[in-house]
Order: C-alpha cells, then structure tokens, then sequence
C-alpha cells in the first residue's frame, strides 16, 4: 500500500505541532488535495491521539504514520494508535527489526551510504534522504547507482516546488514537506491552499 500511495502522489505531509483537534481538519483538506501519506512526529502534542483520529476519519487508503520515531516502545505505540509507517531521523537497528516485527512500513533517515544499505537489510520500505540540503541530487544520482534497483528515496528537509526536478531527475520517487506545508497555528484553509500548490507543481513537474 505505502507504494501505491506514492505512485498516486509522491509528497509527504510532515504535521510537526499537529494538535489532536486540528488533526481531522487538516487531514481532510490534506487528503481531498491529493495526500496519500501523512506523518505526525512524536514530539508534537499527544501524537498518539492525533495519528488515532486521523486513521479514523481518513479513508484506508491514506497510510497515517509516525515520525522522530527513536524507541521501540514507541513502534508499539503507533501501531495500537493505528499507525502504518515509522519514520526515523536515524537508522537505530533496533527500532528497525521492532517496526518489521510489528508489521509496519518503514522509512529510516539515512545520511550516508553505509546507513543507505544497513537500513535496506534491515527490511526498510523507502530511505529518508535526511537532511535533504546537505545531501543534493548528484549524491542521489551516485546512491542509485549502487543501490538495489528500485530503492526508494526520498529527501526531506528544506523541500520546496523550487528545488523539486533536480532530484526528480535523479531518480527520487517523493518528497518530504514540513513547514512549507504545514506549521503549528495554521489554518485549515491556509494549509488547503499550500497543500493545492504543492500537488499541483508536483503534477506539472511529473
């Protein structure tokens, strides 16, 4: 499904701040402009509430996850709250083997080659090029060129519609957003706007 899901439309919506009572709101506009993938980080306000009203009020084919995931307690916890994807700053094995042992999708932050196919043995789903402006499209070019044949990247960090062919030219499959879609505060309206933006330079560009 975590495929599909990037295949139908390759940006992420990363809610860092997302308020559990903002959650079904801006998961509704963010779903009805095209958002397949949406990401609550755990340091945000009761994370868990948040990722549980999303999966219940978005239908099942948006994959709800967590993200800054750093424990496998907390693997657990996403899973009971109905989370499906566990992403990662980093490449802890142990969160790693917990998240494939839960069932979960899995995209670990990985900032070098060695980290790219430690977390491929592991079983992860999609590499997060993490953080995306240290790490520009000729390093992605070079990565794909090694790694197993349809690895999925996908850059996060300082993403805009300005910065989005060269890496799609490179062989990216997606894209993270954080604040440029989304910060605390923000209205419904205001990320529906943003998020239309964001789809349709993606559109154009593909």
């Amino acid at each position: 499904m975590l495929e599909q899901a990037l295949a139908h439309n390759g940006l992420i919506a990363i809610l860092r701040g997302l308020r559990p009572e903002e959650a079904e709101g801006i998961g509704r506009v963010l779903y009805a402009s095209g958002f397949r993938i949406i990401e609550v980080p755990l340091n945000s306000p009761d994370p868990y509430t948040s990722i549980r009203t999303l999966r219940d009020s978005l239908p099942d084919d948006c994959v709800i996850g967590a993200g800054t995931v750093m424990s496998a307690e907390q693997v657990l916890q996403v899973r009971d709250a109905g989370g499906r994807l566990i992403v990662m700053p980093h490449s802890d094995a142990r969160v790693l083997r917990a998240a494939k042992h839960a069932g979960l999708y899995l995209a670990p932050g990985v900032a070098t080659p060695n980290e790219a196919f430690a977390a491929l043995a592991e079983g992860a789903d999609v590499l997060k090029l993490f953080p995306a402006e240290m790490l520009g499209p000729a390093v992605v070019k070079a990565w794909l060129a090694v790694l197993p044949q349809g690895t999925l990247l996908v850059p996060v960090g300082g993403i805009g519609p300005s910065n989005m062919q060269p890496y799609l030219d490179a062989g990216v499959k997606g894209f993270g957003l954080g604040s440029g879609l989304f910060k605390p505060g923000m209205s419904v309206e205001d990320v529906a706007e943003r998020a239309k933006a964001y789809v349709d330079n993606w559109q154009s560009l593909r």
